[in-house]
């Protein structure tokens, strides 16, 4: 064991970024085991909503099996030390969602939007702080733009109230030099007291040297799902996170022997499908395409006999990010009718 290096926090969201791999199907009994293995574990922070945020049941996006603001009521009484945040996409998610999620127990929330957008998350950053809630910016699709131009978006989350801004790499497509860039300049640029997060996706299997990556760059709060179950190929696992990271000498506050029997013993027996790095999980890291459009793709490739790669890699040249879902389906109608 290396000598303490400092604290990172870390952030569980199994029962939010994994909302995309479940079809959004979570149980409250699912929810319940998972929140209570995760504060029995120590993590300071999960993250429950539907995978697209609060409000994301819908056709466009999926409906849940249960309202998400009752899955928090089922989480908040099932823990004990850990907070609760949510996920909060402006456009997606209102206001009022966001006051009943506060009424249901969570006190953070991560408002996301595209790396190019921050502007459109200020009214919200803003009625956060009014609710008291430690609030989070969270810039989705990271790769997407250069280290400085991030850094402008990132003062745009910061200036609204924003506690600590996210290198989102939604897709899973940055390598380490790429995450290093990004949060060196955003931890040279903030404010000292402003923290850095990073949320990595495995879809070129970098979600572990990612997320080290940017910790070692000053990231202060980091993400992982139990299992990895997330979108895509998933995220960094959090018990492999949290056992690097001690290996690292970096403080957590989590149970390495307990939050491994929370990824082996509670979620690994709900998923619908192993978490691996498969065909179309790498073409999304490759090509550059959110996590989250995995399933939405599968599908369309069904419904119109389409090889699903190939339906990825027209999405990556074509530069769709999230929020663009129903465009999946039109685009392998474009492609079934092109093949004749």
């Amino acid at each position: 064991m290396t000598l303490t290096k400092g604290a990172v926090r870390v952030v569980d969201s199994t029962m939010r970024d994994g909302s995309h791999p479940m079809a959004h199907q979570y149980t409250v009994e699912q929810v319940a085991q998972i929140a209570k293995a995760l504060d029995e574990a120590g993590v300071p922070l999960i993250e429950v909503s539907h995978g697209d945020g609060l409000g994301g049941s819908s056709q466009n996006y999926g409906f849940s099996h249960t309202d998400e603001q009752d899955l928090l009521s089922a989480v908040k009484a099932s823990i004990t030390n850990a907070g609760i945040t949510v996920l909060l996409l402006p456009g997606i998610g209102i206001q009022e969602d966001l006051k009943e999620a506060f009424d249901r127990g969570a006190r953070a929330v991560r408002i996301a939007t595209h790396c190019t957008e921050a502007d459109i998350a200020v009214q919200h950053i803003g009625l956060a702080r009014e609710l008291g809630m430690e609030t989070l910016g969270f810039l989705m699709m990271a790769h997407m733009i250069e280290p400085d131009d991030l850094v402008e978006q990132a003062k745009v989350q910061e200036a609204s109230g924003a506690e600590a801004v996210y290198v989102t790499d939604s897709a899973g497509a940055l390598r380490p030099d790429g995450v290093r860039a990004r949060v060196s300049a955003l931890r040279q640029a903030l404010d000292p007291d402003t923290k850095v997060g990073i949320h990595c996706h495995n879809n070129l299997g970098l979600g572990i040297g990612n997320s080290l990556a940017a910790i070692e760059e000053g990231a202060e709060y980091v993400d992982g799902c139990l299992g990895g179950l997330g979108a895509g190929a998933g995220n960094a696992m959090t018990e492999v996170l949290v056992a690097v990271l001690e290996l690292e000498g970096y403080e957590t506050g989590v149970d390495v022997y307990k939050i491994m029997d929370a990824a082996e013993d509670v979620v690994r027996p709900m998923m619908q499908r192993p978490q691996i790095i498969d065909r179309a999980s790498l073409v999304l890291g490759y090509a550059g395409v959110y996590s989250s459009f995995l399933l939405h793709t599968y599908r369309a490739a069904a419904k119109f006999n389409i090889e699903p790669r190939d339906i990825l890699m027209e999405l990556g040249r074509r530069k769709v990010v999230g929020g663009q879902e129903d465009s999946i389906i039109d685009l392998a109608a474009e492609l079934a009718a092109l093949r004749g």
